[in-house]
């Protein structure tokens, strides 16, 4: 049986923290700034936490040597 492969593309758009949680980047920051307000681009820095239920998809799926 040959080894599972991480996904490419996940391995660029995820990271794994020390306690296995997946953290991405905030969603809706590639276009259309003129109609979201400053406050919301501000709040849209950085990156967070996936919900369980996602982290479990990424986690078994994508990044299964993570």
């Amino acid at each position: 049986m040959p080894k599972m492969k991480t996904k490419s593309g996940a391995k660029k758009r995820f990271k794994l923290t020390a306690k296995g949680k997946v953290k991405a980047a905030q969603a809706g920051k590639r276009h259309g700034m003129i109609k979201r307000s400053n406050d919301q681009i501000r709040n849209l820095r950085g990156t967070r936490t996936l919900k369980e239920c996602d982290a479990r998809t990424i986690r078994k799926k994508y990044l299964p040597n993570g």
